[in-house]
């Protein structure tokens, strides 16, 4: 079985590129095909794999501006040549599903969402600044990627959906089925154990001496986020729930709207910046609760807090609501307002956890789990597509 793996870009780390390393191990002898590759702003592990990029790799400024390039995306995958495959494996949360295959060839989309900016386009860009001027723009060019979207979907042989809410989205705006096979999250490495130590297991996350590594404070006397500095994460509401109560708030990450959310932040907030693996576990370890505000279609934070054994706080939607069990795992406020995310937080910390009971919870999400169920996804997709294409008449 000749295999391609098919990613949207490469130009930035986040949960979407930790998948990407997974799906390597994987399928290790697979070539990488994507849009653009930036090698200095992603893991140095890419370095050493096939990857294979489209023309827009030699276009002026694309790696750090790639959301002005939004028109010619389509034409980029369109373009790329997989003639040569048995099986393409697309992993996409935008383009990477909508290239072209041959009959004979099985797709299978492993979706993180159906493209966002295209099917929920305010809500993606709350909290942004675009103008009346823009919008108009913009409307014409949503409504032709959205039937590029659905177009590109039909030609995709089978889906596996990362959350519920996601297979949701794609039985509604592709009429497809969906499986669901939860994102791989390396739980051991964040593990909580009885004594209170946390995992450090082989393989595990290492220390990077080119970032801060400040002592984290011990007795969970604070809250914890962790994730990019983004508007649509609602960072800000952690922060005016905070505010109100006069809880201590950590917050570890960096991202364009930090400086509009230290604008707003008393004095019982503290901005950590970028932290390396090993020294964000010890302070998840040592929180009191993590917060998790916004709506995400997954979340592989909280499930990296509930490993450590620590309770999580979340809006109650999206991914929260495959990860979090109310009242035994963490907490869900239904209303996405300082009050209501205040009065869970002050819930939270009435409440006697058990983080025993809350790591076992979080080990159902190990990368393990992930790596067995996606691999019987594609051999047995790959293996109807070819029962399918034998019966076929000549």
């Amino acid at each position: 079985m000749k295999l391609a793996i098919v990613h949207d870009y490469l130009n930035q780390m986040g949960g979407a590129e930790r998948v990407l390393l997974v799906l390597h191990e994987i399928f290790p002898h697979a070539p990488i095909y994507t849009s653009i590759y930036a090698p200095e702003l992603v893991d140095p592990a890419f370095r050493e794999m096939d990857i294979r990029t489209s023309f827009m790799q030699r276009l002026p400024l694309v790696h750090t501006h790639h959301q002005a390039f939004l028109p010619i995306f389509p034409f980029a995958f369109e373009s790329l040549d997989l003639r040569e495959y048995d099986v393409v494996l697309s992993m996409s949360s935008g383009w990477a599903k909508n290239v072209l295959t041959r009959p004979e060839t099985c797709h299978i989309c492993y979706c993180l969402t159906p493209m966002r900016f295209a099917w929920s386009f305010r809500e993606y860009v709350n909290g942004e600044r675009i103008a009346g001027w823009q919008m108009g723009m913009l409307n014409p060019i949503l409504s032709a990627l959205r039937l590029w979207d659905v177009a590109g979907a039909n030609r995709v042989d089978a889906f596996a959906a990362i959350s519920v809410g996601v297979k949701r989205r794609i039985e509604k705006y592709y009429r497809r089925p969906a499986t669901v096979i939860y994102p791989p999250v390396h739980t051991a490495a964040y593990a909580y154990h009885a004594d209170g130590r946390s995992g450090g297991v082989a393989g595990g996350p290492a220390a990077d001496p080119t970032l801060a590594s400040p002592q984290p404070p011990s007795g969970g006397d604070y809250f914890l986020i962790a994730g990019r500095l983004i508007p649509y994460k609602r960072i800000d509401l952690a922060i005016q729930a905070c505010n109100l109560l006069k809880a201590r708030l950590l917050v570890i990450g960096e991202g364009r709207d930090r400086a509009r959310l230290e604008g707003m932040a008393g004095p019982t907030i503290e901005f950590l910046g970028k932290v390396d693996d090993r020294t964000k576990r010890e302070y998840l370890l040592n929180c009191g609760a993590f917060i998790f505000p916004g709506e995400d279609d997954f979340g592989i934070a909280p499930v990296e807090a509930m490993a450590a054994g620590r309770p999580v706080v979340a809006f109650g939607a999206g991914g929260a609501l495959d990860t979090i069990v109310d009242g035994v795992t963490g907490i869900l406020f239904r209303q996405p307002v300082v009050t209501a995310l205040a009065d869970a937080l002050q819930r939270a910390r009435a409440t006697d956890w058990d983080p025993e009971t809350i790591a076992r919870h979080a080990s159902r999400f190990d990368v393990c789990t992930f790596k067995t169920q996606l691999r019987r996804f594609v051999e047995a997709k790959a293996a109807e597509h070819r029962t399918t294409m034998l019966a076929a008449p000549k």
